[in-house]
């Protein structure tokens, strides 16, 4: 009997403890919108793109809240200061 394991609902406590403060393993990566096939080109003169990855008061949204890969994030931040810069936004 000291051999054997035991499994309680192991499947019922993973998912019935979820909680805000927890392990990684149980979240889902999002793909970056700005990449892959089909994704607009970021440019300062894509107003239109820039607004979406922008808040109300201006400041740019970051990548985690975004889902939009490092790469992709300081061309769209390189953008925005550039529109910002020539008064377009």
């Amino acid at each position: 009997m000291k051999n054997k394991k035991f499994k309680r609902n192991s499947s019922q406590n993973n998912f019935a403890k979820l909680s805000v403060f927890q392990n990684q393993k149980f979240k889902f990566k999002k793909k970056c919108p700005l990449s892959g096939k089909g994704a607009p080109k970021i440019d300062y003169k894509n107003i239109r793109l820039l607004k979406k990855y922008t808040s109300e008061n201006g400041k740019i949204l970051p990548s985690r809240i975004t889902s939009v890969s490092l790469k992709k994030q300081r061309e769209l931040s390189l953008s925005i200061k550039r529109a910002r810069n020539l008064a377009l936004i």
